[in-house]
């Protein structure tokens, strides 16, 4: 039997004669599986404790998870407006405000989006186009770089230096060529913990006003800050408001890294379109979830977020004395919640090596610190996390003291 209008045989063997293979997409070659991900698979594997992936495993604030119950049992269960629920924009709105210093319209500035890294990827699709350049600071959180090159982009690399992982102002100016679009700032960052002080940021906002580029923030770990010190929002910064995508979330300042609840503001020209391509991939973050962190937010204590960093400053330092006193001594972080740690008297000649050897004698995971660079660099190092059980924490501690 033969379709209407089917191919003869002849013309079905030319076709196929010039038909491309099946094959992933080119850009397929410049994503591979990220380096943490893999690091808790082994871990899983070999019955350790996961110090490699940025779970966030203490407890979810009541609060927050009956507002979530209440809004599946009251019907909040279907698509939401594309950009996110009105309760859950004004939030983040009065949030801003009130914490980093800026006004934002909820209505034309806010986008809720499928996480941070989902706000980010929207963002990229929006605002960059392919071929265009974005400085990242080294080391950097392989995510960013991934979300770069599937949207297109190139990243550029300025590096920073132990132990205040510093970065030279001509270093940065330098990275700056025709083709840059924008900047990537992590503060604090993801792996080194550095929290970006106001006159980095104030060189980094002047070269971004003078070269004309966007600045992409990521801030979801703006509350995790110690030592006394204080989170600034380059979009706060004189003319920056206007070029300035501020991202962040409430996976780990709420521990619901799996819920997916994450958002960007900026200037309305850009952010409906960081919108539609949110909608485009996403359609929308989960909808009983974005009314829950509404809702759960109005009721949390207002100390809750002093407690939340008195509480990770003390298991950064309970981590840190447990690695000074296995030899592998700290990068003592001074803000978010991993710690880098010199792992040259571990056996092996590249960082993954050491790792492996880690979890293999103490039953600890990690990443290696070769996650975090481009070309080279990171060897002797591997990144742990802290946000974990008092239970987890302590007895990750106990198998790390097994190596002195």
């Amino acid at each position: 039997m033969r379709f209407a209008g089917s191919i003869s045989d002849s013309g079905r063997q030319d076709i196929e004669g010039a038909r491309v293979a099946l094959a992933l997409a080119r850009r397929a070659d410049l994503v591979a599986q990220s380096e943490i991900r893999a690091m808790s698979i082994e871990c899983e594997s070999a019955g350790g404790i996961n110090l490699a992936q940025g779970v966030c495993d203490t407890e979810v604030p009541l609060p927050i998870r009956r507002a979530a119950q209440d809004a599946m049992e009251h019907g909040n269960n279907s698509y939401t407006r594309f950009d996110g629920v009105a309760e859950l924009r004004a939030a983040i709105a009065a949030k801003m405000q009130r914490y980093n210093g800026m006004a934002v319209d909820p209505e034309s500035e806010v986008c809720v989006s499928s996480g941070s890294t989902g706000a980010f990827y929207s963002a990229c699709l929006a605002l960059l186009n392919p071929g265009d350049e974005v400085i990242v600071f080294e080391p950097y959180y392989g995510y960013h770089v991934s979300t770069l090159l599937a949207a297109g982009a190139v990243p550029r690399y300025v590096t920073m230096h132990a132990p205040d992982w510093e970065f030279g102002h001509r270093e940065l100016e330098a990275a700056v060529t025709a083709r840059t679009k924008g900047i990537l700032v992590s503060t604090p960052s993801n792996p080194t913990g550095k929290v970006f002080d106001r006159r980095e940021l104030e060189l980094i906002a002047e070269l971004a006003t003078d070269r004309d580029l966007f600045v992409f923030t990521d801030e979801i770990y703006e509350y995790f800050v110690y030592d006394g010190l204080a989170h600034v929002s380059p979009g706060v910064l004189p003319g920056m408001a206007g070029r300035t995508v501020t991202i962040s979330g409430f996976s780990k300042t709420l521990s619901i890294t799996g819920w997916r609840i994450g958002y960007s503001v900026s200037d309305a020209r850009w952010a409906r379109m960081i919108g539609f391509m949110s909608d485009l991939v996403y359609v929308c973050a989960p909808a009983p979830l974005q009314y829950g962190v509404a809702r759960g937010l109005a009721l949390l204590r207002a100390d809750y977020y002093e407690h939340l960093r008195s509480t990770y400053a003390e298991k950064r330092d309970r981590i840190c004395l447990a690695l000074r006193q296995a030899g592998l001594v700290p990068h003592v972080p001074r803000g978010a919640y991993y710690v880098l740690a010199d792992a040259s008297r571990l056996p092996g000649r590249t960082s993954k090596e050491r790792a492996m050897a880690l979890l293999a004698e103490a039953g600890v995971a990690s990443v290696p610190g070769e996650a975090f660079f481009h070309a080279g660099g990171g060897e002797d190092l591997l990144r742990f996390c802290f946000a974990k059980t008092d239970a987890e924490l302590d007895e990750a501690c106990r198998r790390l003291g097994s190596l002195s």
